[in-house]
């Protein structure tokens, strides 16, 4: 099986607002739903878990059946940083699934996934072991000397942008989970999945990414979703 694993435990502070950012109102809908109907349209996801912000479960739950997210089996309380939070979720997924099923991490503030990413990173994991979204770097990256200066660049077809969704067979994930909390590697404040992974000596594989695909963390981000939805919209319309 292909279980979709939804992090949607962020406070929200860089937005600037009351209330947890995924839950943000765009046209009707919240962010999150907007999230998760991309795995609830595609046909190899078979299963959605969900990560949330305590005392948001109930909204979460209530969400999904105004929108008809069918797939969504369980959601999961978060932890004090999105590695705990990530574990969580893998415990939980591991609770009632088979080692050899496939988990699909993603943020529940990209709301804007598209399918081809998500068919692409879900064969790539089944094909190599694991998945991670990417795209080339397309502008120069410096290495700093100081807060002022420097004299050093990375060519940028040496490097690649990754982010979610990514993809690992929960076995292996669960594994890496716990040996990472155990040893103290790859949990750092600035961790992710992938990191920690490399950290542990695993190599990753790229699968196909988007420069769609935003990550929605500040007001900006928040106007650019909010003006391609409405554009698609208009689309629809003529």
């Amino acid at each position: 099986m292909n279980i979709a694993l939804i992090l949607a435990g962020g406070s929200g502070h860089r937005m600037g607002q009351e209330i947890p950012k995924q839950f943000l109102t765009v046209l009707e809908k919240p962010i999150v739903i907007y999230t998760l109907e991309n795995f609830q349209n595609c046909e190899k996801v078979d299963e959605i878990y969900a990560v949330c912000i305590d005392g948001w479960h109930d909204v979460l739950a209530c969400f999904a059946k105004q929108f008809n997210i069918t797939k969504l089996k369980k959601i999961v309380s978060g932890g004090a940083s999105a590695q705990e939070s990530i574990r969580n979720g893998v415990e939980a997924i591991r609770a009632d699934h088979a080692d050899g099923d496939t988990v699909i991490i993603h943020d529940g503030i990209r709301p804007l996934v598209d399918e081809d990413v998500l068919d692409d990173v879900i064969e790539t994991c089944h094909r190599c072991g694991n998945a991670v979204t990417s795209l080339p770097y397309n502008e120069q990256i410096f290495l700093v000397d100081d807060e002022r200066t420097t004299t050093r660049y990375i060519p940028r077809e040496t490097v690649r942008r990754v982010s979610t969704p990514q993809a690992y067979s929960l076995g292996k994930l669960h594994a890496a989970y716990e040996r990472a909390f155990k040893e103290g590697i790859g949990i750092s404040p600035s961790s992710y999945v992938n990191t920690m992974m490399s950290d542990l000596g695993e190599t990753l594989y790229f699968a196909k990414g988007s420069d769609k695909n935003i990550k929605l963390t500040t007001k900006d981000d928040f106007y650019i979703f909010k003006a391609y939805i409405q554009a698609k919209k208009d689309t629809l319309l003529k």
